[in-house]
């Protein structure tokens, strides 16, 4: 598996990227502050009118530490850590936007005959001159170098992803699911509940198209996503997503990430076309 790991990090880190946000270290009167004037946060998490916790804000994915890309990686770990500095440090993407799977061992994983057949299929038909995300979608928007925005609203919480400019609608408004889906889509579906002060997700009608991961672990159509949100205080989102694809996978399976909050900044539009200088140096 590991001598997959050089086609992803063309294929996803040799992009360009935008910087983060436009307004930098622009206050926001709404942050509590230490002494020093930086942001407290370990204040108590903020709560919107109706008294449930607001996620608001912009949000980075927690690092993963050096020590876990060199047990993926192994002995290659300083050769691809060189290829993803053409565009984003390897560091700075966490470890499941590389693989999904890699809490689990060798001859763990949950994932189907079928699910590998189809993997080691799109592999060999990846094209190396794509410097888009678009052959990506999520949970990867997330889990890359750029960050995303939680936007609380009584009835709809929008996310706004840096990555592409690609945005989620999660509905609160009471609706439920389709009985079908007519047009299953890269983000799928969303619907959203609080359980006491945690935010729980559900997501269906998701297209096939792209993978989970850049490593290319597949989805289908019945997948079925469940998130949960707690910010348990003022800086510090935590979450758990629960993946449930019984035609790729065996068994569900979950991954946590923590977020941190990106205080007096925002995200900032991206175009991947803009300024793109990688394409000549890639493999042809």
């Amino acid at each position: 598996m590991k001598t997959m790991y050089r086609g992803l990090l063309i294929a996803a880190l040799l992009l360009p990227f935008a910087a983060h946000a436009q307004w930098l270290n622009y206050p926001d009167k709404g942050i509590p502050r230490l002494k020093d004037g930086k942001p407290n946060l370990a204040a108590p998490t903020p709560r919107s009118a109706d008294g449930k916790p607001d996620l608001t804000g912009v949000w980075a994915h927690e690092i993963t530490p050096v020590a876990e890309f060199k047990r993926m990686f192994g002995a290659s770990y300083e050769a691809e850590s060189q290829a993803a500095l053409i565009g984003m440090e390897l560091e700075s993407v966490h470890k499941y936007a590389l693989n999904i799977l890699v809490d689990f061992g060798p001859n763990d994983s949950p994932l189907r005959p079928e699910g590998e057949a189809l993997m080691k299929k799109r592999a060999a038909e990846r094209r190396v001159d794509n410097v888009c995300h678009g052959e990506y979608g999520w949970p990867v928007a997330g889990l890359l170098a750029e960050p995303f925005k939680f936007v609380q609203a009584p009835k709809e919480t929008m996310l706004l992803y840096e990555v592409d400019g690609l945005h989620r609608q999660i509905f609160t408004d009471g609706r439920s699911f389709p009985a079908t889906f007519e047009f299953p889509a890269y983000l799928g579906y969303s619907i959203g509940r609080w359980e006491g002060d945690t935010f729980v997700v559900e997501s269906r009608g998701f297209n096939d198209r792209t993978p989970l991961d850049a490593i290319g672990h597949p989805r289908s159509e019945d997948m079925h996503v469940t998130e949960r949100f707690h910010r348990r205080d003022f800086g510090h989102l935590d979450s758990e997503m629960t993946f449930d694809d019984p035609q790729m996978y065996s068994r569900k399976f979950m991954v946590k990430v923590a977020y941190e909050l990106v205080a007096d900044n925002d995200i900032f539009e991206m175009f991947c076309s803009q300024n793109e200088k990688d394409r000549v140096h890639m493999v042809k």
